[in-house]
């Protein structure tokens, strides 16, 4: 079953990521590959969120957070084309914005996740107030 909802979260995720890099190629006619980035970024900060917030209130089955993180998220996200896109700036002789654009993913990409955690870390702690109210 496992299998499955992580397969069914990859096929969603990499659709997700298809279309949101169709939408940001439509009005962003640069060089720089903002859609990636913007996914990546996205990406970062929901798995800094749900890892947190979700997977910690055990309410969900073990294969549904698999599905979720690994298969959806994972999918979403994408290393693979951040590294042809970065060498392909530096192929056209883009220093710069391939200098931006590994730094922005990279330190973007922890602070998104750190976020992520934060509002989880913030989010739970209302859950757990509000569990214990109704004991």
């Amino acid at each position: 079953m496992s299998y499955l909802l992580v397969g069914l979260g990859g096929i969603i995720g990499s659709l997700l990521r298809y279309y949101v890099g169709l939408f940001t190629h439509s009005w962003w006619p640069y060089n720089f590959p903002l859609g990636t980035l913007l996914i990546n970024l996205l990406g970062c900060f929901i798995l800094g969120w749900f890892t947190y917030r979700i997977i910690k209130m055990e309410l969900f089955h073990p294969y549904i957070l698999s599905g979720v993180s690994t298969g959806l998220i994972g999918s979403f996200t994408t290393f693979s084309s951040f590294s042809v896109e970065t060498v392909t700036l530096i192929n056209h002789h883009l220093w710069e914005l391939a200098l931006l654009y590994v730094l922005l993913s990279l330190f973007g990409g922890l602070f998104m996740t750190w976020m992520g955690h934060r509002v989880g870390e913030k989010g739970a702690r209302k859950f757990q107030g509000k569990k214990a109210k109704t004991s």
